[in-house]
């Protein structure tokens, strides 16, 4: 049977990947519980927006469907500082406040877009502390809306912007 094309099947995650739809100037934290002693865990914060060139969205339940979505073009690759946005709260449980900033996207935005969308997507890595290390990301992506004092525009005519050439 058929179904919506998600996010995690678009960019292809599989339960590593979370969507949501927010404003620029939101800001949220999410805790993560590991479930096992992080003590020597380091942690990296990356963010990047791609540009989607159109996302539908369920009727019944609103959440975006990328079935006919391609991503057209992107922005500069961001570093989140880690010493300020990633709290832990118990390293002996495994307890960690990771907070995404606000202004991760500061480009144009079209009111009500439904084509060229920005859409940040955020990796949160960790690393262990065992011999061999490992290593796991988790991603996020927030699909960009305008709000009142984003300046109403195209993003694919943004400066920094680059779009995704494909070869024959």
């Amino acid at each position: 049977m058929a179904g919506v094309l998600n996010f995690s099947n678009y960019v292809g995650g599989a339960d590593n990947v979370q969507i949501e739809q927010v404003f620029p100037s939101n800001q949220k934290t999410f805790v993560y519980n590991f479930g096992t002693d992080i003590t020597g865990w380091s942690f990296l914060l990356e963010q990047q927006t791609i540009v989607a060139d159109q996302v539908g969205f369920d009727r019944t339940t609103g959440e975006p469907n990328f079935a006919n979505t391609n991503v057209i073009g992107y922005f500069s690759k961001g570093i989140i500082t880690t010493s300020t946005y990633v709290n832990v709260i118990d390293a002996s449980t495994g307890s960690v406040a990771i907070t995404f900033p606000s202004g991760m996207y500061t480009g144009a935005i079209l009111p009500d877009a439904r084509t060229h969308i920005p859409i940040t997507v955020v990796g949160v890595t960790w690393t262990d502390n065992g011999t061999p290390t490992n290593t796991d990301t988790h991603r996020w992506a927030f699909i960009q809306c305008w709000e009142p004092g984003v300046t109403a525009g195209d993003p694919v005519l943004a400066g920094g912007y680059t779009a995704i050439t494909v070869g024959a």
